[in-house]
């Protein structure tokens, strides 16, 4: 199967640069490139890409801004490039939906791995990761409190999948959920499953972001309560 992507960047080069990384592979093809974040929300909902490849700083509209339209109006999955190494830009991003977050100068085997990833329907950032940088970034800007979640959003949870959101917020994996909660790995996958659906959240890491924002964690809580 060919993963389909869009590449959004202002600078030209840069956008041809990524588009020429990735249109050389097998099972990769670049449907678009755009230079701005408006023409990439139309590019995906006029392509139905797999992935789409956004600057964050762009004109018209900017990356974040972008991304949150695309996540709300496709199934499109989003990878954010930029040049600024920051835990705010890495948690906006995640905040707005994106599955992943690298730096523009990111080796190309990096690259086409990131889409790779991303287009399997994984994050490029490790929940336990995801974890540290929420609750950093929570605790300094109330970011949870402004956000205007409550724990009214988890009543269609089970109390089993209350547990599963629970130790998805601390960044276990399955095989630490299934110790925790004395089941099969089988049992973990299918509550992970549900707690996703039934919340409206693509992956992994928007149920961190969840975990924290909805005050099932509260940030500076210990991994291990």
């Amino acid at each position: 199967m060919t993963i389909r992507v869009v590449v959004a960047d202002d600078q030209e080069l840069v956008r041809s640069g990524f588009a020429m990384i990735l249109d050389v592979q097998e099972d990769i093809e670049v449907v678009a490139e755009v230079g701005d974040g408006a023409a990439a929300v139309e590019a995906v909902a006029r392509l139905a890409p797999d992935v789409a490849l956004l600057d964050i700083r762009m004109p018209v509209l900017d990356g974040i801004e972008a991304c949150r339209a695309i996540s709300a109006g496709s199934t499109c999955r989003t990878v954010m490039l930029t040049t600024f190494d920051s835990d705010e830009y890495v948690y906006e991003a995640l905040h707005a939906g994106a599955s992943g977050f690298l730096l523009k100068d990111v080796r190309r085997d990096d690259l086409v791995h990131a889409v790779r990833v991303v287009a399997a329907g994984e994050s490029l950032l490790a929940p336990s990761v995801a974890r540290r940088l929420i609750e950093e970034y929570t605790a300094v800007t109330g970011a949870a409190a402004r956000a205007g979640l409550t724990a009214d959003r988890l009543e269609v949870l089970t109390a089993r999948e209350r547990e599963t959101l629970l130790h998805l917020g601390r960044g276990l994996s399955n095989a630490e959920i299934a110790a925790a909660l004395v089941v099969s790995e089988h049992t973990v996958k299918s509550h992970v499953g549900n707690v996703l659906a039934k919340l409206g959240l693509r992956d992994r890491i928007q149920a961190v972001i969840c975990a924290y924002e909805t005050g099932l964690i509260a940030a500076g809580t210990p991994s291990g309560e």
